[in-house]
Order: C-alpha cells, then sequence, then structure tokens
C-alpha cells in the first residue's frame, strides 16, 4: 500500500524493495466495529512496532519498512491521531519502552489507498523461513498512563 494515490499499481516485492515505488508492508485489517476496537488495535502496533523510525524497522530498512497507519475515514483518523498523541505525550514525560530508537513518533497516518497482497513467496514468510528474521516482538505490556 501507498500514501501516493499515484503510485504504482500492483508491484512486485523486488519493485516494493527497490524503494522506488512508495510502497509499505502492512497488514490490512478490517474491523466490525472500528469505534470500538480501532483504539485498542492501535495500541497493540505501537507496543511491538517501534513508531520511532522513519523508513526502518531494526536491521530492516527502507521505504517499505516505514511507519503508517492507513484510515479510511474522519473518524479512524481522529482515533489514530489521539493514539499517537497519547503515546507521543507519554514519550515526552519520560516513558522509555525497550526497543524504541527514540522518542518522537515517527508514524504517518494517512488516507487509505489501495491494498496489494503480498506476492506468494512473501506470504507466511517467518513460516516458510523459521530462521527468519523478525524485529516485532512485545515493547511493553501496558498501555502509559499521564498521571
Amino acid at each position: 500500500m501507498s500514501p501516493d494515490t499515484n503510485a504504482m499499481k500492483n508491484p512486485s516485492y523486488g519493485q516494493v524493495c527497490s524503494g522506488e515505488t512508495g510502497h509499505v508492508e502492512v497488514l490490512d485489517v478490517t474491523l466490525n466495529d472500528p469505534a470500538e476496537h480501532l483504539q485498542p488495535l492501535l495500541q497493540f502496533f505501537y507496543s511491538f512496532h517501534d513508531p520511532t523510525t522513519m523508513n526502518r524497522q531494526g536491521n530492516d530498512a527502507g521505504t517499505q519498512y516505514a511507519s503508517a497507519i492507513f484510515t479510511s475515514d474522519e473518524e479512524q483518523e481522529r482515533i489514530a491521531r489521539a493514539v499517537t498523541d497519547g503515546l507521543q505525550n507519554s514519550l515526552h514525560s519520560g516513558f522509555t519502552p525497550g526497543g524504541y530508537f527514540g522518542n518522537m513518533i515517527a508514524t504517518a497516518i494517512v488516507p487509505y489507498t489501495e491494498f496489494y497482497p503480498a506476492h506468494e513467496e512473501h506470504q507466511e514468510y517467518l513460516a516458510k523461513n523459521p530462521n527468519g528474521y523478525c524485529n516485532h516482538y512485545i515493547r511493553f505490556k501496558e498501555w502509559p498512563s499521564l498521571n
């Protein structure tokens, strides 16, 4: 998926990895009740994903590893910004989750465009490559509160 509505249609994995398409590797999730479930989903996202790096997740670097949230409407955008702002405020207040590179959130919150599933060779990557590298892990278990 790309934040650019004019991005290349259905790029190959190699094209995405070239950094020239602007596409980001994403998980496409449809919620039955976004008003109820989007906030906890985004809090979970931030607990296992480093939002403080522009185009990097651990050892993986490139535009396809950008931190991005694609929203389908104004309410989803409002929720995404509220969760992100809350986490940013916690980081400014001294919350330091392990595994975050910095303390400034770089996550882009952009309109949903067209989703393209990963090509077959990249589907279930870790199941096919049990010794493959994965940077995602739980960095904190409880959402920080500002008291």
